[in-house]
């Protein structure tokens, strides 16, 4: 049996991008991918992009998140989120796959 799912977004995520396409007059989707590099080995790629044909798109309330293929085995079992803290507002990932991460809260290994 396979326990392995696809990555949540949480509310706060899905109303900050509703906030951000608002604010913009866009409606893009935010990709959340992983990529080779940063000072821990792999790194997190958070951008608003268009959706390419292998995606997975995840939705709600019209505001879509999207991984790629490639990315979706690193990205299992995650959560994305929207957090605001005193040294700034972005989106993290919280991965249970990352054995180290830095400080950057980018950058991981697994």
């Amino acid at each position: 049996m396979d326990l392995t799912l696809p990555p949540r977004v949480t509310d706060r995520a899905f109303a900050r991008l509703a906030e951000i396409a608002e604010l913009t007059g866009q409606m893009k989707p935010l990709r959340v991918g992983v990529s080779g590099g940063g000072c821990s080995g792999f790194q997190y790629d958070i951008r608003l992009d268009e959706a390419a044909p292998d995606d997975l798109v995840l939705e709600k309330d019209g505001q879509k998140v999207l991984v790629d293929s490639v990315s979706l085995p690193f990205l299992a079992n995650a959560t994305i989120d929207f957090t605001e803290e005193l040294i700034g507002a972005r989106f993290v990932v919280e991965n249970p796959n990352a054995t180290a991460s830095c400080g950057c809260g980018t950058s991981f290994s697994i």
